[in-house]
């Protein structure tokens, strides 16, 4: 595989991310005492910032690979979701696919001192969308979807992805072969049928598969149930420290994690997905789109909060 030809691609690739946005915010502080209301630490903060997170981290993760990403969600009219929708501009990603609903944006606060997290609060409404939402949403697809190499479903149950939307999808995807993705959230395995590749973690490949997975020989019958059960071409389950492992029809192939040391895994499963549809569609096979993925992977969990990966990063990650 010439991974150097492989991540030079990526700049002529075009991704289309579909799914749940969120608005990472990210309170920073120190903490020197307990409160004397209750047993909990006092934050002193110092600074605060917003992030991309959902949908909008996957494609934040594309245009930071070099490559171009739309983005098709929904957020609500409301200062986070200006924010979001700023954040993208500023990143360079096609954002005119975001309908505002009269809900309120998703938002994950995370309250971090001492580089550890002490607390997460989120503000969401999970409501599925449908009726005339669903319906724009799938007449925006339709119009731009041929103009794409790949599309990456983003899945974080909280509303935008559907069965009747991913059917949608394939409708339009299935005749021209083009591969869809997806990272999948338990409870919504049977919308993924017929799609490219799913990529659960370990917890969501048990559920997903209704097995328990405890030693290699369960993981291989969870990996290979998926497979079968949604007619997919692959399926790579991450396992944390152990790294990756990928079922091909016949085949599997266990990957060890490269990440040198491991500071914070929020947004891996997003960095994941989007450098194996990246390099798959820059002519990567499965296998070696699955290591390029476990490489940037290791970068991004040696940071703290939603990171990233760079091709310079990538390739200084190969040696």
């Amino acid at each position: 595989m010439n991974i150097q030809r492989i991540i030079k691609d990526f700049r002529n690739r075009k991704i289309l991310v579909i799914g749940d946005i969120i608005l990472d915010h990210y309170i920073w502080g120190r903490v020197n005492r307990i409160s004397p209301e209750a047993p909990v630490p006092v934050v002193e903060v110092t600074r605060e910032n917003f992030l991309l997170g959902g949908a909008a981290n996957v494609a934040n993760n594309i245009v930071s690979l070099g490559a171009h990403a739309a983005v098709i969600g929904i957020s609500g009219e409301d200062m986070a979701g200006e924010a979001l929708r700023s954040i993208l501009e500023q990143k360079g990603v096609d954002c005119s696919g975001l309908f505002t609903e009269n809900r309120p944006t998703t938002v994950k606060t995370r309250v971090i001192a001492h580089n550890q997290q002490v607390v997460r609060f989120d503000r969401e409404d999970s409501k599925y969308v449908d009726g005339r939402i669903l319906k724009g949403i799938l007449s925006h697809i339709y119009a731009i979807v041929k103009d794409y190499d790949a599309v990456i479903i983003s899945d974080y149950k909280k509303g935008m992805i559907t069965e009747a939307l991913v059917a949608g999808i394939l409708k339009k995807t299935k005749p021209k072969n083009m591969f869809v993705a997806v990272d999948p959230k338990v409870g919504h395995f049977d919308f993924y049928k017929g799609v490219s590749l799913v990529t659960p973690n370990l917890m969501e490949a048990a559920l997903g598969a209704g097995l328990e997975i405890n030693d290699d020989k369960t993981l291989n019958k969870a990996g290979q149930a998926l497979l079968k059960k949604l007619s997919l071409k692959a399926v790579l389950i991450t396992r944390g420290e152990q790294g990756m492992s990928l079922f091909e029809k016949n085949k599997v192939t266990h990957i060890p994690t490269v990440a040198r040391k491991v500071y914070d895994v929020t947004g891996a499963g997003d960095t994941v997905i989007s450098a194996f549809t990246l390099a798959s569609a820059s002519g990567a096979s499965l296998e070696g789109s699955a290591v390029i993925a476990n490489h940037a992977a290791g970068i991004v969990v040696g940071e703290v909060g939603t990171a990233v990966a760079t091709p310079e990063q990538l390739l200084e990650s190969f040696g």
